[in-house]
């Protein structure tokens, strides 16, 4: 549904990028929120390999883009194509949100608080506890260095090691956590998982339509952890469900996805938008599956 029926050449543009992109309910999502407001704008979904990336970026100049959301797989390879990134962002490495300011492209970070917020909001304590982080993209240093305030000791585990350990790294260079990094196998995470009490998947794994994958074998979870999937398409993916199962507490990644959508709707339009809006059309859409 677009916000408004009546698409000028004033409607200003905002798009969310990825590869594939099919999947995105970006764009239901904010265009639900826009309307409510009666801002002229219209929110769209473009497919971006990574190698067009750049030429896409170029776009965005040339076509006065106002603002986008970036998504798997270019929240690290996007940095070096703009103007500027905020210094969180520029510390996580990894951009999910840019505005267009008189043609300078500037770069934040959404994901970190989005995450931040609706894991605090299930009232876990972060304080003094250890995660294991299942991925080494985008998302994971965005949550990783999110929590590295409160949070005792990250292990990351990543089907590539070296990216693993070199978000470890710069998690201990510039945060006071302790963080490893290791190779993503059954036999590394059987030794973590008594070792940790919140276990968080950053990975696509699960996601819709290969809902039946998993990172982890249900055999590998143990019910004393807190299991934190940020995929929410489906709400439950094998993941949340195996957790369930044995008795752990869980959590989806829609109030993650509506949180930090709600704080880049925020810089691009400078009005708040409902969430609860925002939130019953992902829920409305995801019904509809």
């Amino acid at each position: 549904m677009l916000n408004n029926p009546y698409i000028n050449t004033r409607t200003k543009v905002l798009c969310v990028i990825g590869h594939p992109i099919e999947h995105s309910m970006s764009p239901s999502m904010h265009n639900a929120a826009l309307k409510e407001l009666s801002l002229d704008f219209v929110y769209l979904a473009f497919d971006v390999s990574p190698k067009d990336l750049e030429k896409a970026v170029l776009g965005f100049k040339k076509h006065d883009m106002k603002g986008i959301n970036v998504t798997i797989p270019h929240k690290e390879a996007i940095i070096k194509y703009l103007d500027k990134i905020d210094p969180l962002a520029e510390k996580i490495g990894a951009v999910n949100t840019i505005k267009n300011i008189n043609g300078q492209l500037i770069g934040r970070n959404t994901d970190a608080f989005g995450a931040k917020k609706a894991l605090i909001d299930t009232g876990f304590e972060l304080r003094s506890k250890k995660a294991l982080i299942i991925g080494a993209g985008g998302a994971a240093r965005a949550i990783s260095f999110a929590l590295s305030d409160e949070i005792d000791e990250i292990f990351i585990c990543n089907r590539n090691e070296k990216r693993a350990i070199r978000l470890a790294k710069d998690l201990k260079d510039s945060t006071k956590t302790t963080a490893t990094g290791r190779t993503l196998s059954n036999e590394v995470l059987k030794s973590l998982i008594d070792k940790v009490d919140l276990l968080i998947n950053t990975t696509p794994l699960g996601m819709y339509p290969d809902v039946e994958k998993t990172p982890i074998p249900q055999k590998l979870l143990a019910n004393h952890l807190f299991v934190y999937d940020i995929i929410y398409n489906p709400l439950k993916t094998q993941l949340l469900k195996d957790a369930c199962e044995i008795g752990c507490k869980t959590l989806n990644g829609i109030d993650m996805f509506i949180n930090q959508g709600a704080l880049a709707f925020e810089w691009w339009t400078d009005m708040k938008p409902n969430i609860n809006t925002m939130k019953e059309k992902i829920l409305e859409l995801l019904a509809k599956k």
